[in-house]
């Protein structure tokens, strides 16, 4: 069998997507996160049955740190 929905921690597929505040959106580069989990789940808005990535708290904070202050090359 094989599942296409992203997992969380306790095998549940996450709810509560949202598009990031982030996205650009005008050019199609959405991300999606999933509010309410332990977890932090992003996905493609583009492909959502596909999968996510699953960044722990700590990691998603220090992520959006980074973007806000400017740390990734354009």
């Amino acid at each position: 069998m094989h599942i296409n929905e992203p997992r969380i921690a306790d095998n549940a597929p996450p709810t509560g997507w949202r598009k990031s505040s982030y996205s650009g959106g005008a050019n199609a580069e959405c991300l999606e996160v999933a509010d309410g989990h332990a977890t932090v789940p992003v996905r493609d808005s583009k492909a959502a049955g596909g999968p996510a990535v699953v960044f722990s708290a700590d990691g998603w904070s220090s992520f959006v740190t980074a973007i806000r202050n400017g740390e990734f090359p354009a």
